[in-house]
């Protein structure tokens, strides 16, 4: 499915460019998480050479739940059994999260969540990467692929090993001391274990420390139980399509 049924072309319905540039330099070091698909952005790929931790497919999903979490958290939608629904249709200041929900606000006879993460996935990745890029936390970068097969690939690497390490090593380090999740992490820490990526994060971890992360998330709010569900079909759905 490359748009949601109903759409002509997959623009929405007001463009809000993206402004050109950056708007501030990234920090050093631990910093205050705001938003969630910078966040997975971050940990999904390699902290030096901004190379992808898994399969392209898995990263754009996991992005697409980012940025419907966003709103989520900010009061903008919810999910429920499988389905989403615009709360609130005020925009965001973020211009990226005013570009999905308009999105939302205009596709609203389309409610299904896995439908609106295999929407989304088609350009999450670019859409968030320019957005980090905007903040100053990754620079673009042209690399041959392997063996120089079908030409180059861009790579956005962080500009600061301790800003893009912050995410997974801060996930990290609260798991393996069995300490609750605030509602940001625990979020975060869901999308990537439904993109397998609790594995890098626990690595080394005794089991229990995975488990203390099952249970986390099995008592999550409703809402975001929800959207790791279909998440998780969505990704599934995606790696079988691939295969056949």
């Amino acid at each position: 499915m490359t748009t949601p049924p109903g759409t002509a072309d997959g623009q929405p319905v007001h463009m809000h460019p993206e402004p050109a540039g950056r708007h501030r330099p990234a920090r050093s070091g631990p910093h205050t998480p705001v938003l969630l698909a910078d966040e997975f952005f971050l940990i999904a790929h390699d902290d030096q050479t901004g190379r992808p931790r898994l399969h392209d497919s898995a990263i754009r999903h996991g992005l697409a739940a980012g940025l419907l979490g966003e709103l989520a958290g900010a009061g903008h939608i919810t999910f429920d059994r499988g389905s989403l629904f615009v709360l609130d249709a005020r925009p965001p200041a973020d211009w990226l999260q005013h570009l999905v929900l308009d999105r939302l606000v205009a596709e609203s006879q389309h409610t299904a969540t896995r439908v609106w993460l295999a929407y989304l996935a088609e350009t999450a990745h670019d859409q968030v990467a320019q957005r980090l890029f905007q903040a100053g936390k990754v620079e673009p970068q042209q690399q041959r692929r392997l063996f120089g097969v079908l030409g180059n690939v861009t790579v956005h690497v962080p500009t600061d090993i301790n800003v893009a390490a912050w995410s997974w090593a801060r996930l990290s380090q609260k798991l393996r001391r069995y300490e609750q999740l605030e509602p940001f992490d625990l979020a975060l820490a869901g999308i990537a274990a439904s993109c397998r990526l609790d594995q890098f994060i626990l690595d080394g971890a005794p089991y229990a420390a995975g488990a203390h992360l099952r249970r986390l998330l099995a008592a999550a709010p409703e809402p975001m139980r929800d959207l790791l569900a279909d998440l998780d079909t969505a990704i599934g759905h995606a790696v079988l399509s691939h295969r056949t």
